[in-house]
């Protein structure tokens, strides 16, 4: 038997079991008692029984339908609205006789999406109270029933009450003026903000002046800020005891009309290294009458006793001028101060005087003892130069070009000695440390041990002073000269091909007759030699053999 209840049913889906309120997603489902039969078209509203005939009904299969939204979450609804409120609190202010509370203002931030809250204070800046955000976002409570605020509790010229504190709504912004009346809400008039008592009384009233703005102090220190003028000047005591002339630099401020003097220290002068002669202060010109039987060194100067004060058309360069009973010679100034005295006082004439500065004689010259032979000069020479002698500097990059590179000569002994006819010597000549050894040749029967006769060292000219040594060089040795070396006399007969093709790289710093002495006595004008080639090679026999 077919049911009569099953002919008039229009949906044969399973019923839903959610819904939402108020955007929130809900349980819900129809009660439907034991043996009660389901909803029937009959009980369904004309509004329902038009939507389910607009359907169509499919034979196989199913037609996916998507679901109108009735309610729109208020988190889509609402999401970035905000309701703005502006309002004030009072502080009281304990053990204070000046003031009993503050006024401070706050503006109160409401979230439509999830009706939470939060009071934001403005930072004042140097304010020394702790501002910011003093509440933050939350669903702020109204009573102690657990009920929250809402938007519509919320009003213009009301007391909000939020834990403890009384916050006093005066105003709000246009947008939460329209959203509130949109809504059938009222708003109060707004109420202007009390003034805080404090601030009142650390307002300072607008400054009237009688003066013209020229002499306003205000309008000086805005345009003359950081513009200096410099004078350098001789300081004339020599009419006191060991006085003499120093000189210093007398320095003008026009912000504030201010004058400083400062000494130019000297090295090795004797004197402290106290440049400040005369702090910052405005000098009095004129002091008046009444004031001078005080005595002036317990007089303290003030406006009232000062008549008149230095100013820049009291600064004329080429005159002496007369600054706390000193004499002080103008005789020049910076180009800054030329140029300001040209724009502002064309009818002051610029004279600087040429000053000859006094040099310092050293009565009592310190002298380099003379060379005792022990070491090298410029080893002796750092014992005289300091107490912790320090050894002498080395040239570090002529060291690495010049690494293993030696110049080697041939020479003989020029002696009146008989004994010394036939002795044989090769003279080294280091490149790296311009450094010379001498080595002694063997020869038969002749008595004398052959060997090192002078260890590498720098050998002085004859005739230089120890203050300012001269040493021998590569341009020093030309075949055929006599080189003295500590009052011994050697004559080069004989150089090795690698000498010749060194000077010639370098032969814009030699002399010409050094070179063409090589050249005619090597006969090797035109031909080169590797200059990477070792030194220490056969050409020590040619030498030894031409010896």
């Amino acid at each position: 038997m077919v049911d009569s209840s099953t002919i008039f049913k229009s949906a044969h889906h399973r019923p839903q079991t959610l819904s939402y309120k108020n955007g929130y997603a809900l349980p819900h489902r129809p009660k439907v008692g034991i043996g009660q039969a389901p909803l029937l078209s009959s009980e369904l509203t004309q509004s329902e029984i038009n939507q389910f005939s607009n359907q169509t009904a499919l034979t196989y299969g199913t037609t996916h339908y998507s679901p109108a939204l009735d309610v729109i979450p208020a988190h889509v609804a609402y999401d970035k609205k905000v309701l703005r409120f502006y309002g004030y609190f009072q502080q009281e202010v304990l053990h204070s006789p000046q003031e009993g509370y503050r006024v401070r203002p706050v503006v109160l931030y409401y979230y439509l999406e999830d009706d939470s809250m939060c009071i934001i204070e403005p930072v004042v800046e140097n304010s020394g109270i702790p501002q910011g955000k003093l509440i933050k976002r939350q669903r702020l409570p109204k009573n102690d029933r657990g009920d929250h605020y809402h938007w519509k509790d919320l009003n213009v010229g009301m007391d909000l009450v939020v834990y403890g504190t009384v916050y006093r709504v005066t105003h709000c912004d246009s947008y939460t003026q329209d959203f509130m009346e949109s809504e059938g809400l009222v708003l109060n008039d707004p109420e202007p903000t009390p003034v805080d008592p404090y601030i009142q009384r650390r307002t300072q009233a607008g400054r009237s002046y009688i003066t013209p703005s020229v002499f306003d102090r205000l309008h000086q220190f805005l345009t003359m800020d950081r513009k200096v003028l410099r004078f350098f000047a001789l300081w004339d005591h020599t009419d006191s005891l060991y006085g003499e002339a120093r000189p210093v630099t007398i320095q003008y401020y026009l912000v504030d009309d201010s004058v400083e003097i400062r000494e130019v220290h000297e090295p090795n002068s004797g004197r402290d290294p106290f440049p400040v002669l005369l702090r910052r202060q405005r000098l009095p010109k004129n002091i008046k009458p009444a004031c001078k039987p005080f005595p002036s060194c317990v007089l303290e100067v003030s406006p009232q006793e000062v008549h008149q004060y230095y100013s820049p058309k009291d600064f004329q360069v080429g005159e002496t001028l007369q600054l706390m009973g000193r004499r002080f010679l103008l005789y020049d100034c910076d180009e800054f101060t030329k140029t300001y005295y040209q724009k502002n006082h064309p009818d002051l004439e610029l004279k600087p005087k040429p000053v000859v500065k006094k040099t310092t004689e050293l009565h009592d010259r310190h002298e380099v003892p003379p060379y005792n032979g022990f070491g090298s000069l410029e080893d002796s020479l750092q014992n005289c130069l300091s107490l912790i002698p320090e050894p002498p500097k080395k040239d570090l990059m002529k060291m690495l070009e010049n690494d293993h590179k030696v110049l080697r000569y041939a020479a003989r002994m020029d002696s009146q000695n008989p004994q010394d006819e036939g002795r044989l010597f090769i003279f080294s000549y280091f490149l790296s440390s311009d450094m010379i050894s001498i080595f002694e040749k063997s020869t038969r029967n002749s008595g004398i041990i052959s060997g090192q006769f002078l260890e590498k060292t720098r050998i002085p000219k004859p005739g230089c002073t120890v203050d300012k040594p001269e040493f021998y060089g590569p341009a020093d040795f030309a075949i055929g000269d006599t080189v003295e070396v500590f009052r011994h006399r050697f004559v080069l007969t004989d150089a090795d091909p690698y000498v010749l093709n060194y000077l010639e790289s370098i032969s814009d710093q030699l002399p010409s007759r050094t070179l063409n002495s090589l050249r005619q006595r090597l006969g090797v004008a035109d031909q080169e030699v590797d200059p990477h080639t070792d030194p220490q090679s056969e050409d020590i026999e040619r030498l030894e053999a031409s010896s």
